[in-house]
């Protein structure tokens, strides 16, 4: 499918993947990820391998931490952040249909990304529809 074809929430969806990743001071990479792990949508500069592998990674970790919350009762989960030696990777919920993961370097202000998080996914939830999200699968992840 050529980008000329997807409609216009699909477009702006991944506009709006590569301006937080150009405008967030630190943020490397960014993925949209279907709650059932299929990539939807990439920054730029991740190629599509290393694109399906973060996915991969999101999709687990959300998973782990959504059976961490049924077993001790924890009233939800609002955001993963692991450290590494080199940076963060950040994941958060963007609606009930997808997630989003965010891979930064160490030296980013982890509370401006979080807050930038909340503000891209506040304004990218709404237009995740699932026709949207099946869209954006169709073309990335299967």
């Amino acid at each position: 499918m050529l980008t000329t074809e997807l409609s216009a929430e699909a477009r702006n969806f991944g506009w709006m993947l590569n301006n937080f990743v150009e405008e967030t001071s630190g943020v490397l990479y960014t993925v949209g990820v279907s709650v059932d792990g299929i990539l939807m949508a990439a920054s730029d500069g991740l190629d599509q391998a290393n694109a399906e592998q973060l996915a991969a990674i999101v999709s687990g970790m959300t998973s782990l931490a959504l059976g961490a919350d049924r077993c001790f009762n924890a009233h939800g989960v609002e955001q993963i952040i692991v450290e590494f030696g080199g940076g963060y990777l950040f994941v958060t919920a963007m609606g009930t249909t997808s997630c989003l993961g965010v891979l930064t370097d160490k030296a980013c202000e982890i509370g401006l990304v979080a807050y930038e998080m909340t503000l891209l996914v506040g304004r990218a939830g709404p237009c995740l529809t699932p026709e949207v999200v099946a869209e954006l699968k169709n073309l990335l992840g299967a």
